[in-house]
């Protein structure tokens, strides 16, 4: 059929897992619906319920110095180095899916960066703090100073607004007189409608002020820290204020006589504290890392004591209002940690806290990824940490999930279900067995692990660790062998780990271990056994893959060269050599690879492998006689990764066995086996893309760059070709609807459809048969009315495209005539204005109609010039005429030729 296409493969960008936060400062409103983060000088917005991304607003070209959310979300307020602050009311759609920011007003609030900003409860205040201790109240809405105050000339470090009853603050007064003592009632009721505005601020040199913003002066100093004031929060039940500060001290204080309550040494630098369950319990969170829970009233800790965790686990600012469903800790790491919000009921039972969800700011580089578990629900990501993280990848199936904070939620996309923690330096890579639920990684501390995934049952554990190589692991392999579906391991993978574990080193040494039938206990000094070493390579190992069978396993190398081994023995059964720099990269083909076609002939006997070169180029290799079949080449750059896509099943004989290439480009690339060419490039991607993994069953790619980012490629191949056809399929019926109309004489419908489908010969055909039939209609610009009615309603699109048509038809003689009439008709139809300011798409849209108009008038000045030196000719040749017939008379027409020239 002529609707058939030509088969094309394409991918789109279905998601994307981006960087939220990449340090600096995080707010959220108090329906946690809106999370505002930072990366460098940008502000993101993000739902936490969903991971959505709401809205993006762009910097000012400087870093963002502090930001914050007004509690009902409808400001947010951004400060950046450049010493301006940002005002933006945020408006959200109705469906809820984004936020649109409009900038209020841009304001320089200080004369040094502001570091810290705080908002009040009502959302109507804002405070600024200064590098050089001034602190001014604004009014958010009018964008005007309220109150300036200036403490001491340092740094300050946190600023916390509060409101107290004005009783509070006058109820050490005594009234005087009947009067008053009769009116007692009547002002008690106005004392308590009425509140006075308080504002805390701490600075870096430990002095904490409390500044009252109805008498505009400092009312209270409370002296006792001797470093920077972390900390503030103030509990109206309790009448109290806690402070925190890296002097690694907690202090309670009466908000009535400023004198201290507690005093409580914290044993580490403290960044963050609060009131929680109305002031009963208080919270501190800081440089080691855990979440502390402290009893208000005795400042006895009731939390268990906890180890200290890594510098990347330190918290640096910890967010919890009354009404928030969880405590918000921000760690080094740029990790979001969520805590539930204990009770003082709880106290006796208090366990270490732990967070029940994490939100991954960046993921950093992504080194290495795979699909795990027999659905392909998560994704494990070895992120240039030392921790593998497990994230979701399944969308759940509505993002308004009223269990949103519940600890057993459903997850929505890209959110961290869980962490892999073991390994003491970063992981370099990672494999899955054939069922999904184990994984291998390998880590630059020397040592392999393998981890068993129940993610039914929330257990995430290491089976065993492999240590015994000298340098760092490069590489790890599992075997993919299914086993019978009668079998035990088949229908209990949960039970039977993988055989063995292949690693490769940096030590150029090759290792097969054997896996323990029983999980090792962590500080186990039995290690698991090395069956055998063997020293492989010359250089690096960086790649090595395990054959589907479990016979034979390849091993890639720095050394350019890959080999290939027997998994029993260890010995090498064959080298292919021909990269002309390191191999990064190699994956046999899948069990049911159909006959490829190379030049000599169809391969077939065991199969073939990819491997991935430094030298930009990708070669298949026949296991048969281990020579090359055929060398992709398209990168500009390192080819890091190769994986194939699903194969072909028997109905679709024409679609072609396909692989995709990830490169040192940015570039995913997608490669038919048997022609050798590229089928489509998939660029989404900033920096170079480690690595690429193929969803079993949708087919569709995943990548992960150093750009921190992960990338979902959908297969569109089937809806492209349906989108095609459907394309062709309209085009023919239009064409065919354009000569019925053609050969009908409706010269209205012909001349539109003949615009809409770009057809110039025919446009021409139709206005010159118009301008020189011979039916005419009286006052035409064109000769039928018909067509003056069409030319006169067009849209711009197509008075920009008719011009583009006239300009060619004017430049030759022979069409001219006709372009000249249809443009006096277009000049008539439409005021000069109209041409000027054609609504044209893009700069180059403008530019391009300014050259059409010039063209236009030069060729018709040229066509005038002409027909005026035509008119001086006819002239001349009157004249010649003329002068002949006074030379010789015309005969009377009665009178024969011969004898008028006689009696002449």
């Amino acid at each position: 059929m002529a609707t058939k296409q030509p088969l094309k493969t394409t991918f789109d960008v279905d998601r994307v897992i981006r960087p939220i936060f990449t340090g600096g400062s995080v707010s959220i409103d108090n329906d946690a619906q809106v999370l505002a983060s930072t990366i460098g000088e940008e502000a993101i917005l993000t739902n936490p319920t969903n991971g959505r991304h709401l809205g993006e607003i762009e910097g000012d070209g400087e870093l963002i110095s502090t930001l914050t959310l007004t509690p009902s979300g409808s400001h947010l307020i951004i400060c950046s180095r450049s010493l301006s602050m940002r005002i933006f009311s945020l408006k959200k759609s109705a469906d809820g899916s984004s936020i649109e920011s409009t900038l209020v007003r841009t304001l320089k609030p200080h004369g040094t960066p502001v570091v810290v900003l705080a908002v009040d409860r009502t959302s109507t205040l804002l405070a600024t703090g200064g590098t050089d201790g001034t602190i001014k109240v604004w009014d958010i809405a009018g964008g005007y100073v309220t109150h300036t105050f200036r403490g001491p000339s340092v740094l300050v470090s946190a600023l916390h607004f509060f409101e107290v009853a004005s009783r509070s603050q006058d109820g050490g007064r005594s009234r005087k007189g009947k009067n008053n003592l009769r009116n007692a009632d009547e002002d008690d009721e106005e004392e308590s409608s009425n509140t006075s505005f308080r504002l805390i601020s701490g600075s870096q040199d430990g002095k904490v002020k409390v500044w009252d913003l109805n008498k505009r002066n400092c009312i209270a100093n409370l002296d006792s820290h001797v470093s920077d004031v972390q900390g503030l929060d103030y509990c109206p039940t309790q009448h109290a204020i806690v402070t925190a500060s890296r002097d690694k001290t907690l202090i309670w204080w009466d908000a009535k006589s400023w004198k201290i309550r507690k005093v409580v040494p914290c044993l580490e630098l403290v960044e963050a504290a609060g009131f929680i369950d109305d002031g009963n319990l208080t919270y501190s969170a800081g440089a080691h890392g855990c979440l502390r829970i402290w009893d208000t009233d005795t400042g006895r800790e009731l939390t268990p004591k906890q180890a200290e965790k890594s510098e990347e686990e330190s918290f640096v600012n910890v967010i919890y209002r009354s009404g928030l469903p969880f405590i918000l800790g921000v760690q080094v790491d740029h990790t979001l940690a969520l805590y539930k919000p204990p009770t003082k009921a709880e106290g006796a039972s208090l366990s270490a806290p732990e967070p029940f969800r994490r939100i991954a700011g960046t993921h950093d580089d992504i080194i290495d990824l795979a699909y795990m578990l027999p659905d392909s629900s998560l994704l494990a990501l070895a992120t240039n940490s030392e921790d593998i993280r497990l994230v979701s990848v399944v969308e759940p199936e509505t993002d308004d999930n009223p269990a949103a904070w519940e600890v057993d939620s459903t997850p929505y996309f890209g959110q961290d279900v869980a962490l892999l923690k073991g390994h003491e330096d970063i992981v370099i890579s990672l494999d899955i067995d054939w069922s999904g639920y184990w994984i291998a990684t390998g880590a630059k501390d020397n040592t392999a692990k393998l981890w068993r995934i129940d993610h039914a049952n929330r257990s995430y554990t290491c089976w065993a660790t492999f240590s015994g190589h000298a340098e760092s692991l490069g590489a790890v392999g599992l075997p993919r062998v299914i086993p019978q579906e009668s079998s035990q391991a088949f229908q209990d993978p949960l039970a039977h780990p993988p055989a063995f574990v292949i690693t490769g080193s940096q030590d150029q040494t090759i290792k097969k271990w054997e896996v323990p039938r029983k999980s090792q206990q962590q500080g186990s000094k039995s290690g698991a056994k090395a069956l055998y070493t063997r020293k492989a390579h010359d250089k690096d190992i960086n790649a090595i893959d395990v054959h589907y069978s479990g016979n034979m396993f390849a091993s890639a190398s720095q050394d350019k060269t890959v080999k290939i081994w027997s998994v029993a023995e260890g010995e090498v059964q064959g080298i292919l050599r021909g990269h002309k720099r390191g191999v990064w990269s190699v994956r046999f083909s899948p069990a049911n690879l159909p006959a490829l076609q190379s030049d000599d002939g169809p391969v077939t006997g065991k199969g073939v492998v990819l491997t991935g070169s430094g030298d930009k180029s990708i070669k298949l290799w026949s296991l048969a006689d281990y020579t090359c079949i055929r060398t992709f080449e398209g990168h500009s750059n390192s080819v890091l990764n190769v994986a194939w896509l699903n194969m072909p099943a028997k109905g679709e004989q024409k679609k072609s066995v396909q692989f995709a290439s990830a490169g040192g480009d940015g570039l995913v690339k997608v490669w038919d086996t048997n022609s050798g060419e590229t089928e489509c490039t998939l660029d989404n991607h900033e920096d170079r893309v480690w690595a690429v993994a193929v969803q079993p069953k949708t087919n569709m790619i995943v990548s992960g760059s150093g750009d921190s980012t992960v990338s979902f490629w959908k297969d569109s191949t089937s809806e492209t070709q349906a989108a095609a056809s459907k394309a062709a399929f309209e085009l023919i019926e239009q064409e065919q609807e354009l000569q019925n109309h053609i050969h009908a004489g409706s010269y209205r419908e012909a001349i539109t459809l003949a615009l809409q489908l770009n057809h110039p010969g025919r446009l021409l055909s139709l206005f010159t048969s118009v301008v020189t039939g011979e039916k005419k209609d009286e006052g035409s610009y064109t000769g039928l009315r018909a067509v003056d009615e069409v030319l006169g309603n067009l849209s711009d699109d197509q008075i920009f495209l008719l011009l583009l048509r006239l300009r060619d038809w004017n430049t030759n003689a022979r069409t001219a005539p006709v372009a000249q009439r249809i443009l006096w008709a277009l000049v008539r139809s439409y005021p000069a204005s109209k041409f000027s300011n054609l609504s044209v798409k893009g700069a180059r849209g403008q530019q391009s109609l300014k050259d059409i108009l010039q063209a236009l008038r030069v060729y018709t000045e040229r066509h005038y010039k002409r027909m005026e030196e035509l008119v001086d000719e006819s002239y001349l040749v009157e004249y010649t005429l003329q002068e002949m017939d006074n030379l010789a008379p015309v005969a009377d027409e009665d009178e024969p030729m011969d004898d008028a020239i006689l009696a002449a």
